[in-house]
């Protein structure tokens, strides 16, 4: 085994991992804690590997919006759904979208009543689609955050079919940490930043959180050691009172500048605009549209799509929006393993593969009777 594969390895260690819950437990906040990730990775791998029970009394983690799936506004889905009812229009995106609802349909229901809808891995198999079917118009729901939108910027930069167009769900990081943080009812005392958006973003991505209104913040990994390191370092920073650093522990796959190749392809494609995050409300500077030749790939205004108001976000007893602003947990639901579940969600944390309610109920704990 060389030595990159043993410091990958490493992290998987269960004793290295035991070190650092012990450091961990002998931690001991004066106050209570709150700190939150933006990254659904990172709740699937908190889940998983049980680590909640590991924190010191008085340390809550809640997970914030970190599925881009969850947090995409049932008016930008709608317009999917109204394009896939159009004849000879093929509608491409990944699979998580499927299922999500919004006016009482998904794409999923779509497809079964005979809508051409499929399922993508990659921009470039929107590209291929179009390029086959040159008598149909493509439309690529394209959906995600800083890490999807490089690949998408570098994808419509290549030569193109004429009949492929795009509805832009794309939405930033940074904007909606600023936004958490300057929230009256916020309290958070602490982030774990997103692995895979950070090496997009690199550690000077987030400055801004070393500014005057920042808070303790530090870049992880997926593996246990990663989350758990991360963790004791938020809380010993906290108890030092560092309220202003970011610190970077997932090094080996995050430089500090970041991918500058990525966020210039993604400035050439698109504009910072205002957007919608589903439960949560427009927040300023926080989405993507298709900027100067680009526009001509708009598929609203290629089919003329109708943004129709008064599409619903969040249905009757669902909490996905409080959820997702890390205000509730999935198990305070009424509908949570209940009338919500993977076969039949209700909500988009319980359809995401990436949603808090979907890692919460598959890593749940059967009731001691």
């Amino acid at each position: 085994m060389n030595s990159g594969e043993e410091i990958f390895r490493s992290f998987k260690d269960p004793a290295l991992a035991a070190a650092v819950a012990e450091r961990l437990s002998r931690l001991r906040p004066k106050a209570e804690l709150t700190l939150m990730h933006v990254c659904g990775t990172h709740e699937h791998a908190v889940a998983r590997a049980g680590i909640r029970s590991l924190l010191p009394e008085g340390v809550r983690l809640v997970a914030g919006p970190g599925c881009p799936v969850c947090v995409c506004p049932a008016a930008d889905i709608d317009l999917a759904l109204q394009a896939a009812q159009r004849d000879g229009v093929i509608v491409a995106t990944f699979g998580d979208m499927f299922r999500v609802p919004a006016q009482d349909a998904s794409l999923e229901i779509l497809r079964a009543e005979g809508c051409d809808v499929r399922v993508i891995y990659s921009p470039l198999d929107a590209v291929r689609i179009a390029a086959d079917n040159p008598d149909s118009t493509v439309v690529f729901l394209a959906v995600g955050f800083e890490t999807t939108a490089g690949p998408i910027a570098a994808a419509l930069e290549s030569p193109l079919p004429s009949n492929l167009t795009l509805i832009t769900s794309l939405r930033l990081i940074p904007p909606a940490l600023a936004f958490l943080i300057g929230r009256a009812c916020a309290a958070l005392d602490g982030l774990i930043l997103p692995g895979h958006v950070s090496t997009v973003l690199g550690r000077a991505g987030y400055a801004f959180l070393e500014g005057e209104r920042g808070v303790p913040a530090v870049i992880a990994g997926f593996d246990p050691v990663d989350i758990l390191l991360a963790l004791a370092e938020l809380i010993e920073m906290a108890l030092q009172g560092n309220h202003r650093r970011v610190r970077n522990l997932y090094r080996r796959a995050v430089a500090e500048q970041g991918n500058e190749r990525a966020r210039a392809a993604i400035g050439r494609v698109f504009e910072v605009v205002d957007s919608s995050w589903r439960g949560i409300g427009t927040i300023p500077g926080s989405g993507l549209a298709l900027r100067g030749e680009f526009r001509r790939l708009d598929a609203q205004t290629v089919l003329g799509l109708e943004r129709r108001d008064g599409a619903e976000d969040t249905r009757p007893d669902c909490i996905c929006h409080e959820v997702i602003l890390g205000e509730s947990e999935p198990e305070s639901c009424p509908l949570f393993a209940r009338a919500c579940t993977p076969r039949r969600p209700c909500g988009p944390c319980m359809v995401s593969s990436e949603g808090t309610c979907r890692a919460r109920y598959q890593y749940r704990r059967a009731p001691v009777s």
